[in-house]
């Protein structure tokens, strides 16, 4: 059994993971902002912890987080507003990577989004500078915190039923779409799997077991 918080609790993607954990036997936190959304994250097994990481300082993530084995970053501002965008998206994800640092979590698994990185392409006048900006640094320092790190890079989501199956940039994906509940799977496999640590993978839905893919 493992101990895992799942940053964004409340989001798509976070609802369909946290019964995957809870079912593999897992404990699961779910931190979310708003406390409205408590009954639907507790519908999922997972405990529910309201607290809003873009107001929390390290030292207050790092007690949220102690006592876990793992964290899972699925957490956003949802686009908009880019000064929210860069708080969220951003700075808060650093702060909780610090954070994990502070408190002993070793293992972290990032979402973040097919085509992150320094060469994202994305031009400034456009409305999703912001977000790629923000992803894109904070995948930077993640990998560079020395934490047990995996960053799962989906391409455009979808609220189709799971497939298990995907295809990753390595098997020569470029970004088209994958479901929600197949990345999902995917965050629970990387935490299962330790051959997934210090490994960035871009993915759509394809023809490779999800497992057999992160690692290939």
């Amino acid at each position: 059994m493992a101990r895992i918080v799942i940053v964004g609790g409340h989001g798509k993607v976070a609802l369909l993971l946290a019964p995957l954990l809870v079912r593999a036997g897992d404990e699961v936190t779910s931190v979310f902002r708003n406390p409205e959304h408590t009954p639907d994250v507790a519908a999922t097994g997972a405990r529910p912890v309201v607290a809003d990481l873009e107001k929390l300082d390290t030292e207050a993530i790092a007690a949220l987080l102690a006592g876990h084995d793992a964290v899972v970053w699925s957490a956003g501002a949802g686009g908009g507003d880019p000064a929210r965008t860069y708080a969220v998206d951003r700075d808060a994800a650093i702060r909780t990577m610090d954070a994990a640092v502070s408190a002993g979590v070793r293992r972290f698994v990032m979402v973040s989004y097919f085509g992150a990185g320094p060469d994202h392409g994305t031009p400034q006048e456009s409305g999703f500078f912001p977000y790629a900006e923000a992803k894109s640094a904070a995948d930077a320092h993640l990998a560079g915190t020395g934490l047990d790190w995996t960053i799962l890079r989906p391409s455009r989501l979808t609220s189709d039923a799971p497939t298990g199956l995907i295809e990753t940039a390595e098997q020569g994906a470029t970004a088209t779409s994958v479901t929600r509940a197949d990345v999902a799977a995917a965050v629970a496999a990387a935490l299962a799997d330790p051959a997934t640590r210090g490994r960035t993978v871009e993915f759509n839905n394809g023809g490779t077991p999800i497992a057999s893919a992160l690692v290939p």
